[in-house]
């Protein structure tokens, strides 16, 4: 499956301009087009594991923080609280995740990964690790450092997170 992106950034998407090179397209729309690049490609990857990217990313954030409530990994996993319900319901249904309330606070249910939760997304690493390798595959060693860190910075300016 080919991933959903435009070949030629130039070709009238009305991206505009960056302003370091007149010709080329803005940085935003660059980073637009890497991530439904990584999606589709992401998409494809955990297909056979019956996961999509949302999912995936929903158990991520689990493995590295567990303890959150639906409204919490919406934030952190970037999708909607309406889709994080779906993605939570499915995932506790499959019995990747269970949910239990929270100390202190009944009204909030709070997710945590299960050990077949654990395991599918271990299962999953080598794949994803991959796409990974890819992405980064004909850019050299010393600019790599310099990409993620400029991904990095360019998410806290906007979020006023620290993401280092």
């Amino acid at each position: 499956m080919a991933a959903a992106v435009d070949p030629d950034p130039d070709s009238g998407t009305g991206a505009g301009p960056c302003p370091e090179d007149p010709k080329g397209p803005l940085t935003i729309y660059l980073v637009k087009q890497l991530e439904l690049a990584i999606r589709s490609f992401m998409d494809e990857a955990l297909r056979p594991y019956g996961l999509t990217t949302f999912q995936y990313t929903a158990l991520t954030v689990l493995q590295r923080r567990g303890g959150l409530s639906s409204a919490q990994l919406a934030r952190r996993s970037f999708v909607r609280p309406q889709t994080m319900h779906e993605i939570v319901r499915s995932l506790e249904e499959r019995g990747l995740i269970e949910r239990a309330h929270a100390p202190g606070n009944r009204r909030i249910m709070e997710a945590r990964l299960t050990r077949d939760g654990e395991e599918l997304l271990a299962a999953c690493a080598p794949e994803v690790q991959r796409l990974e390798d890819r992405l980064m595959l004909d850019m050299p060693q010393e600019r790599r450092s310099a990409f993620r860190r400029g991904l990095t910075d360019g998410l806290a300016s906007l979020t006023g997170r620290d993401y280092g």
